[in-house]
């Protein structure tokens, strides 16, 4: 097949692409580069199958005959959503709307890259795909969040109104290499603090939880959702949960860093929980994640040290 990957210069978009031209597919890939890297592409170089245009989605645009579309465009870091808040949400909006028209030009399936903040600061734990979520609209985190939620509504309207065959992740925490270095997330943040020998950051307490999945895992969890005949959402995320707390400590023993743990006040709206439930995503594809904590840290200790070295 000839895919479509939006947002390919990013962290998950880059290992989409890996993974699919693996599967022999051809990949073209849009970006404009507002929070992704091109060296995160760069060994891609010289891959005739592949081909990258750096375009803003946010306008109508044309990559020719595809058979697919993973729309992966957003900023998706707090960092990012809070620098380019405006720009959030107009990727959410009109740029989800110009893959979908790409999508139904072409007669292309189409994946949406939703994300477990759906479900915002969740009075359901664990999460389930029924779950409605309970988001501030109109607080520090919304640009990002109801972009993500109007992106779902608007793929599903597409799939009703105009029969386009559409598919829908949540996301939850993801890490692993070419995770931005300064992106404001757990994982990194802890790797560069650990590595910098500075102290490590935690909001509160650090007994709000998260669940983290390795790259390759999440990256297996979507291609099984996109091979599938499912449209509702499917949670695809590690349902192993961790307060941040022992995140934290969980980085130091595999840096073997000294660093101190200081805390730091609570972000607003920061969720206090956050796992999914995967029984969907089990039962229906048949998939669950493989890699846990540590071991992920381990694989993803090499990167982090070539891009912010002690």
């Amino acid at each position: 097949m000839r895919v479509l990957i939006t947002g390919i210069a990013g962290f998950l978009g880059s290992h989409l692409a890996d993974a699919l031209l693996e599967q022999s597919h051809s990949v073209v890939g849009v970006d404009n580069l507002s929070t992704g890297s091109l060296e995160n592409l760069r060994h891609l170089e010289g891959e005739s199958r592949f081909e990258f245009r750096e375009l803003d989605i946010c306008q109508p645009f044309d990559p020719g005959k595809v058979d697919y579309v993973f729309n992966f465009a957003s900023p998706a870091s707090p960092v990012d959503y809070n620098r380019l808040g405006v720009e959030t949400l107009e990727v959410g909006s009109a740029g989800t709307k110009h893959s979908l028209e790409v999508a139904k030009r072409y007669g292309a399936k189409f994946l949406h890259a939703s994300t477990s903040e759906c479900y915002g600061d969740p009075k359901e734990h664990p999460q389930t795909e029924s779950y409605w979520g309970n988001v501030n609209p109109i607080g520090p985190r919304s640009v990002y969040d109801e972009a993500k939620r109007f992106s779902e509504a608007l793929v599903m309207a597409y799939h009703r109104y105009h029969g386009v065959d559409t598919r829908l992740v949540r996301i939850f925490n993801t890490y692993g290499p070419r995770l931005q270095k300064n992106d404001g997330r757990v994982i990194s943040n802890f790797m560069v603090q650990a590595l910098h020998g500075e102290d490590l950051t935690v909001y509160g307490e650090g007994d709000q939880t998260r669940s983290f999945c390795y790259v390759s895992d999440e990256i297996a969890g979507i291609l099984a959702l996109a091979w599938s005949d499912e449209h509702l959402p499917v949670n695809i995320g590690n349902p192993h949960e961790w307060t941040i707390l022992d995140c934290a400590k969980a980085v130091l023993k595999v840096t073997g860093s000294k660093s101190r743990i200081v805390h730091r006040p609570l972000p607003e709206d920061d969720p206090m929980q956050r796992k999914p439930d995967i029984s969907k995503a089990m039962s229906l594809l048949g998939w669950e994640p493989k890699v846990d904590l540590e071991t992920g840290l381990r694989l993803s200790l090499d990167y982090f040290r070539s891009v912010e070295p002690a």
